[in-house]
């Protein structure tokens, strides 16, 4: 493949807007994408910046694909095995051999999930959802269900009763969950049945951070990379943005960390110290 100024690790949106800064930046830059982006659930946003109508996921995807392909991003659909610094250059390991002044890790998060026949559909239909502070407003006076255990899922549920007064915690493996069209139907370990409009999944998530800690990079006690103002690493030239770096998995913040990264990889290219 040869040698570029940067090479982006994830196509989701916080990889995308920074290979998008970056090829304005006039920096040759290759984005490397294996499997669908976490922003490809996304049935509808209406908490994204610009879009007053509510974008879906896939579709904002292929927006900020097409940005990047017009300022001359290559794209490759291709995992990074292994990554490792070489003097002052990164060497990635994949389909070929890549060579960057500097890296952005964009890899994100994985969901942990239930293992319930018709899932995937039901995140499709917005009946199971991931995410409150994207979408809870849409679930306002609504009948709603967490699934998890533990305080992350009792904070979730205390959260969402900003937008209901009918929230239920459910612990994982207390009962059957089945879908509907438009609901969820619970039944308890002693029988008892109810209905609700919406599922929460709070179950946590993995950072996929492990070719970035592989290469040196520090990782907190949660997984996430650590960066510094300029989302840079403890790897010097490799940087992250995006959901493997925090825990507010937000489209904006990783928009913003994003913005910030591929400016000091520009800066720092030519000279200028981060």
């Amino acid at each position: 493949m040869g040698s570029y100024d940067a090479v982006v690790v994830g196509a989701g949106p916080a990889g995308l807007t920074a290979a998008i800064y970056l090829g304005r930046f006039r920096r040759r830059v290759l984005v490397l994408g294996a499997g669908r982006s976490r922003a490809s659930w996304i049935p509808e946003s209406h908490n994204t910046p610009g879009f007053p109508d509510g974008v879906g996921g896939p579709e904002f995807l292929e927006r900020l694909t097409e940005q990047a392909a017009q300022f001359g991003v290559e794209m490759l659909e291709a995992r990074a095995e292994e990554l490792a610094r070489v003097g002052a250059v990164f060497k990635v390991s994949g389909p070929a051999g890549i060579e960057a002044s500097a890296v952005l890790m964009a890899t994100g998060v994985v969901d942990r999930v239930p293992n319930l026949p018709g899932l995937e559909a039901a995140v499709r239909r917005s009946v199971v959802r991931m995410c409150p502070i994207c979408d809870a407003y849409e679930a306002i006076g609504e009948r709603i269900a967490v699934l998890g255990n533990g305080g992350n899922a009792e904070r979730e549920a205390a959260f969402l009763r900003t937008y209901s007064d009918e929230v239920t915690l459910i612990a994982e493996q207390a009962g059957d969950l089945e879908f509907t069209q438009a609901a969820v139907k619970w039944t308890s370990a002693d029988g008892a049945q109810k209905t609700f409009d919406r599922l929460y999944l709070a179950l946590g998530c993995e950072p996929q951070s492990a070719l970035a800690a592989a290469c040196g990079a520090r990782c907190d006690a949660s997984g996430n990379l650590v960066v510094d103002g300029h989302q840079m690493t403890s790897v010097d030239g490799l940087f992250a943005a995006g959901d493997v770096v925090r825990g507010l998995n937000q489209i904006a913040v990783a928009a913003g960390e994003a913005a910030i990264a591929a400016t000091a990889i520009h800066n720092r290219l030519r000279g200028v110290k981060v």
